[in-house]
């Protein structure tokens, strides 16, 4: 199946994300510089700037950059005056990703903060930033549930809230796992479940990535 899943990413690609120099020359300076390939598939990240367009986002926080490719999507959905924000814990990560924001047009209006994601975000919220719009979650798994407190202080009513990878090839539904990333993403998705705040679901995705899945809510409180 996994070649069929394969065959359909390319096709839908093909068919509704057409080709781009900087997100294709982001791909390329990531994997020179020897980041994982890991990156959301082309037309992930055309979701994404849907929904942070829907949204009518003029605010965006990414955790976890990575190579930037996420957060060109990302950044191009925002209006000239709009402002996104994205941790990264790597130097080399955070390095890459700057470039390639910068050769994507995007350095005026994107910040790539370094350090551990549990910390910059506290030192977000000791700036006293104004509210994010849309948050998306994309970063070391063990971590999710934090990462959600964080972005509930961070956000307002009607905000938006992605989590990506929360199936891991359907693990998340093995109650017994040992695997800490995993553990992570079933605590997220039940802290989403129960927190009043949030109106949420998931949906399960297969692709040339494998098998996984995505989160969604809506701070509704």
């Amino acid at each position: 199946m996994s070649e069929t899943w394969t065959a359909v990413d390319a096709y839908l690609g093909d068919c509704l994300v057409p080709r781009d120099e900087a997100l294709d020359a982001a791909l390329r300076a990531g994997e020179a510089a020897g980041l994982p390939p890991i990156s959301v598939t082309p037309h992930q990240g055309k979701l994404l700037h849907l929904i942070a367009q829907i949204q009518g986002a003029r605010r965006i926080l990414e955790i976890g950059t990575l190579g930037g490719y996420s957060t060109i999507w990302l950044g191009r959905a925002l209006p000239d005056d709009g402002h996104l924000v994205t941790l990264e814990a790597d130097p080399v990560h955070a390095d890459v990703a700057r470039r390639n924001l910068a050769h994507a047009g995007l350095a005026g209006r994107t910040e790539v903060r370094l350090g551990p994601a549990l910390d910059t975000l506290a030192a977000l919220v000791e700036e006293a930033v104004d509210p994010f719009d849309l948050v998306f979650i994309d970063a070391d798994k063990p971590n999710n549930p934090r990462y959600l407190e964080w972005a509930l202080r961070l956000t307002r009513r009607g905000s938006v809230i992605v989590g990506d990878n929360v199936v891991r090839g359907g693990a998340v539904a093995d109650a017994r796992t040992a695997d800490p990333g995993v553990r992570g993403i079933r605590e997220f998705l039940e802290l989403t479940g129960r927190n009043p705040r949030l109106s949420a679901t998931a949906v399960q995705t297969v692709g040339a990535k494998g098998y996984d899945g995505f989160s969604l809510a809506r701070v509704i409180a």
